[in-house]
């Protein structure tokens, strides 16, 4: 064993210490260099973590202004749905009642058309029976106005007794001191188209049943010779 108290010694002791303090100067310093490089990636990874939970921050308030838009939206639609929807089921509401007024109306016009029908062959039937008693006033125009010298004159009463166009039959030749004088009787037609008795002149009290008489029978001939049989018996009293 070497003598510690070879001057050698001193020398290879005090090379070893620098050499093992330049390795733990190398080995800090490469300590210091990897835990600044370490610090510096952490800063890196620190700042990039950081700007990135910025980045989707700011990503999810966009996102959460984007669902709170489209929330609304969707609101807004569904409330003009509804409204949309209303209008619908009010319009198909009007449509059926206008289908039912149509119904309706169908149903009016049908039967209007059968009362109509009816009323025609009513009017036909009166016009048939308004020709009979024409053709029956003529022939007894003829019989009475050129035989027996009757007038018969068509007037249009002014009172409510004798509203409406009325025909008078005016007697002559019925009392003998006085041919010229005028009996009359006035007559009518009432609305189920049936012969109407106004009046007489001179009153002739036997006239209601000679009106029921001519009811009976239609014979209008045979009415105005009884007529004019009572005006000549009244007119020899």
């Amino acid at each position: 064993m070497s003598s510690i108290t070879d001057p050698n010694m001193s020398i290879r002791f005090t090379s070893a210490m620098e050499e093992i303090h330049n390795k733990q100067l190398k080995t800090y310093g490469e300590i210091i260099d990897a835990t600044t490089e370490l610090c510096q990636s952490h800063r890196q990874f620190v700042k990039s973590a950081h700007d990135t939970c910025i980045r989707k921050c700011k990503d999810a308030e966009i996102l959460f202004d984007t669902i709170q838009a489209f929330k609304k939206d969707l609101e807004q639609k569904n409330a003009s749905l509804k409204t949309k929807q209303h209008a619908i089921s009010e319009m198909v509401s009007e449509i059926r009642q206008k289908e039912m007024q149509k119904d309706d109306i169908i149903q009016k016009i049908e039967k209007l058309k059968e009362e109509l029908a009816k009323r025609k062959e009513l009017i036909e039937s009166q016009n048939k029976a308004n020709k009979a008693r024409l053709r029956n006033l003529q022939k007894s125009r003829v019989v009475f106005q050129d035989h027996l010298g009757m007038e018969i004159r068509t007037i249009f009463g002014k009172t409510q007794l004798v509203k409406g166009e009325k025909v008078q039959f005016v007697f002559r030749n019925i009392k003998p001191s006085d041919p010229d004088s005028a009996y009359v009787v006035t007559m009518g037609i009432k609305e189920d188209r049936s012969y109407q008795i106004v009046s007489s002149d001179p009153v002739l009290e036997c006239l209601p049943v000679l009106e029921s008489r001519l009811q009976e029978t239609n014979n209008l001939a045979a009415f105005l010779a009884n007529v004019r049989k009572e005006f000549i018996s009244k007119a020899r009293c």
